[in-house]
């Protein structure tokens, strides 16, 4: 059985989404997730790790939002904060290609594993707008429930002040049409796949941009590397 349950986030988070969890979206969703099992199908992330982006990375914690699509459907790929995987597992194209442009921008040596959980713990929100995915499925629980729940934990983070949105692509842009643009800095590339990290997301200085933004409001930079 697939649990969602608010212990696995943190409490900070836990108290502003506890509501959604009551609404019928999130019960069907709930429901949705239960017949999967049944049919034997595997949910990417486990079920422990489905909120772990929110775990990771307190609201009160957060300075910078980086928006992605849906969990790796890989084996074992998924942790549950977007873009990064298990460090026992291959370095995926697009991590590749954040990794080259981190390079490029910060002259940071890449590392040798996939996992960002650093960047977690530095306050760096790595969500994807759809949390789970079917193994061997990429897409498949789109439309299922969880967009309306990042879009409530955005509109959270929008009411705060000074933090830094780093959309990349087109669904990435669209989630974050509603982020106000005065009180908080948002940039935009394309995404950084193989198939458009060319067209503008290399070259983009996201990162660099990023800790100046943060050093101009006397907060500490993200330890990128």
């Amino acid at each position: 059985m697939i649990l969602m349950k608010g212990s696995d986030m943190h409490i900070s988070w836990f108290k502003e989404l506890k509501r959604e969890f009551k609404k019928p979206y999130m019960k069907d969703l709930r429901s949705f997730l239960a017949k999967e099992k049944l049919k034997n199908r595997v949910v990417c992330p486990e079920s422990g790790k489905i909120f772990y982006s929110l775990m990771l990375t307190p609201l009160e914690s957060t300075k910078v939002v980086i928006i992605g699509q849906d969990p790796y459907h890989g084996e074992g790929q998924a942790q549950g904060l977007a873009f990064s995987v298990e460090p026992d597992r291959a370095i995926p194209p697009s991590l590749v290609n954040i990794f080259k442009e981190i390079k490029s921008d910060m002259n940071i040596e890449p590392p040798i594993h996939g996992d960002l959980s650093n960047w977690s713990r530095q306050g760096v929100l790595l969500l994807n707008s759809v949390l789970t995915v079917e193994k061997g499925n990429p897409a498949s629980h789109a439309g299922r429930g969880w967009e309306g729940f990042t879009d409530k934990i955005i509109e959270i983070l929008n009411k705060r002040d000074g933090l830094v949105f780093l959309l990349w692509g087109a669904h990435a842009q669209k989630k974050g049409l509603t982020i106000d643009r005065i009180r908080h800095l948002v940039l935009e590339a394309p995404h950084p796949s193989p198939l458009s990290a060319h067209r503008g997301f290399f070259g983009c200085k996201h990162f660099s941009k990023t800790n100046k933004f943060l050093r101009e409001r006397r907060d500490l930079e993200i330890q990128w590397s």
